[in-house]
C-alpha cells in the first residue's frame, strides 16, 4: 500500500467518523428543529425576535451557542406555525425557548404538562381556538389577532417575596416551572418527605451502607459461583 492510498483511507475514515458524529448530534439533539419543512422566515414574528437576539437559523428553530462550549446550541425560538399539525406531543427539546409559535396548525387539544419546565417561555403564539397553558391568569396579557392567540409575558405562580410559600410545604421554596406549573425545593438543613427532616443529608452514612452492602453481596456471589465451579 503506498502512502498516498493510506493517506485517502485515513481521509475517508474520518470524513465518516465526522459525519456520523455530527448526524447523531442533529438527530438527538436538534430533531426538534426539522419537525416543519422550510426554515423560519426573517419577515416572521419569531425571525424578527431571533435577528434581534444574534440567534442562528436552523430549521424552524433559533438557536444560541453556549459561550466556551462547543456543540451546544440550545433552543430560544421555535416556528412551527403552519406545518399541518394535528398534535404536538413533546416538546421538551425546546425547553429553553423564550418565544414559541404553533398558530395556524388544526390541533384540538394540547396535553396539560406539554410546556412543564419552559420557565424561559415569554411569548406563546396558538391557533385561536386553544387557551393559553395554565390559563389567563398565567400571563401578563393574552390577545387574540385573527386566527392566532397570543400568551405574552409568564407569571411568576410563586409569590414574588422570595420567601416560603403557601403553594409549598413548610421549610421550603417555591420556584416557577413553566406556565402554571411549580416546583417545591427544601431550604438549608431540610431534606426528606415534605422537607420535615433537619439536618444535613447524610450521605456518608447512605453511600457508605450502600457500598458496603454492594461489597459484601458481591463476595457471597464470588463464593457461591467459586464452590460450583470446584463441585463441577
Amino acid at each position: 500500500m503506498t502512502a498516498g492510498s493510506s493517506q485517502q483511507n485515513a481521509a475517508v475514515v474520518l470524513l465518516i467518523i465526522h459525519l456520523y458524529l455530527y448526524g447523531g448530534y442533529q438527530l438527538t439533539e436538534l430533531q426538534i428543529c426539522h419537525l416543519c419543512n422550510g426554515t423560519v422566515q426573517n419577515s416572521t414574528a419569531l425571525g424578527q425576535f431571533c435577528s434581534a437576539s444574534a440567534g442562528l437559523i436552523d430549521g424552524c428553530c433559533c438557536l444560541l451557542r453556549k459561550e466556551n462550549t462547543s456543540n451546544a446550541d440550545y433552543v430560544i425560538g421555535l416556528d412551527l406555525s403552519n406545518c399541518s399539525l394535528s398534535h404536538v406531543e413533546d416538546l421538551q427539546q425546546a425547553s429553553t425557548a423564550a418565544m414559541i409559535d404553533i398558530s395556524l396548525n388544526p390541533i384540538v387539544q394540547l396535553n396539560n404538562s406539554l410546556f412543564q419546565g419552559f420557565i424561559q417561555l415569554d411569548n406563546l403564539i396558538l391557533p385561536v381556538n386553544l387557551a393559553c397553558p395554565g390559563g389567563n391568569v398565567s400571563w401578563n396579557k393574552v390577545e387574540v389577532k385573527g386566527d392566532t392567540r397570543h400568551c405574552e409575558g409568564q407569571k411568576d405562580i410563586c409569590n414574588q417575596t422570595g420567601h416560603l410559600s403557601l403553594n409549598c410545604p413548610e421549610n421550603s421554596l417555591c420556584a416557577a416551572y413553566g406556565p402554571g406549573f411549580f416546583e417545591c425545593s427544601c431550604v438549608d438543613d431540610f431534606h426528606g418527605y415534605k422537607c420535615l427532616r433537619e439536618g444535613k443529608f447524610p450521605i456518608i452514612q447512605v453511600f457508605g451502607l450502600l457500598g458496603a452492602s454492594t461489597v459484601l453481596v458481591s463476595i457471597l456471589l464470588w463464593v457461591t459461583q467459586r464452590r460450583k465451579v470446584k463441585s463441577v
